[in-house]
């Protein structure tokens, strides 16, 4: 019964007021929220997806965990968010009030985001910086957090296994991050370190960035935490904390969780390059294998 209440107290807002066009989307993904949650059970994450803010679904399955799992705080760390227009955690500050952390690379992006009104609204703090290993830990030191993040989200086109991996005294209760499909469901594969690794923004070469599912499923069965699926478009990978999942949701093997992705977003002899084909244009270039420490060739 509350539950209805809280529904209908929404759809009143949306007929007695005039919203601006990011108000009712604000107020539409909090009713399609709302309506999820009675969801007791779920055969995939992909039944909860909707998009606000997010590039894909990603707020739905997000609005859904949140509901579920008991986190201590709510606080999200998000690096590679261009101007914050368009990301994982946008919906979640302005519906939920979180606090949070955002960082990117241009100085251009982080002057947008403080000039925007949320910066002054909620409780937001932007970082421009090129994210590596040895300075993640410090930045994020740099917003006052202490050590149990409730979500970080991880996308930045290249070096995203090896940050995780060196965020250690950080034990974020969920974790986002993007892998690439075009490795499969099996391979161990990331692009070898470089703190100043940049992915290519045309030709084939786009397609070569970050980490496979695989990698990235083995790092976080070594952190503590359970792979519970993919976004359907095949793009972020969700893991829990173990500690505060207890099987609320299933864990997953890798090859249970995988989504291929179907986006087209490379051009070759002027057609795009499909899903299923993305892997034999990276013949001949060297990834780094996680479980043998390894440098391997494509083949």
């Amino acid at each position: 019964i509350e539950k209805l209440k809280k529904v209908y107290e929404i759809i009143l807002d949306l007929k007695r007021e005039q919203f601006s066009a990011a108000n009712s989307k604000v107020l539409i993904g909090k009713l399609i929220a709302s309506l999820n949650e009675q969801k007791e059970k779920l055969n995939s994450i992909h039944e909860v997806e909707f998009k606000v803010f997010s590039q894909w679904g990603d707020d739905g399955i997000i609005q859904y965990l949140i509901s579920k799992l008991p986190l201590q705080n709510k606080t999200f760390v998000e690096f590679g968010v261009e101007n914050y227009t368009e990301s994982n955690t946008r919906f979640l500050l302005l519906n939920n009030n979180w606090a949070g952390l955002v960082i990117d690379g241009s100085e251009k992006n982080i002057k947008y985001i403080k000039e925007d009104s949320i910066y002054w609204q909620f409780e937001l703090h932007a970082i421009h910086a090129f994210i590596t290993v040895e300075n993640i830990e410090r930045l994020i030191d740099q917003a006052g957090f202490n050590n149990n993040i409730g979500i970080l989200s991880i996308d930045i086109d290249g070096n995203d296994y090896e940050i995780w991996k060196s965020i250690t005294k950080y034990k974020p209760d969920i974790v986002i991050i993007e892998y690439n499909a075009a490795f499969g469901d099996d391979k161990p594969w990331i692009v070898p370190y470089d703190p100043a690794f940049v992915r290519e923004s045309t030709g084939y070469k786009k397609l070569f960035w970050g980490t496979s599912i695989a990698s990235v499923c083995d790092l976080a069965n070594e952190k503590g935490y359970d792979f519970i699926g993919c976004n359907l478009n095949g793009n972020n990978a969700y893991f829990v904390k173990r500690t505060i999942n207890n099987d609320t949701f299933k864990p997953l093997t890798c090859k249970e969780g995988f989504v291929n992705a179907r986006y087209r977003e490379v051009y070759y002899d002027g057609k795009p390059i499909n899903a299923i084909d993305k892997l034999k244009f990276l013949t001949g270039l060297h990834v780094f294998n996680t479980r043998t420490n390894q440098i391997e060739t494509i083949h």
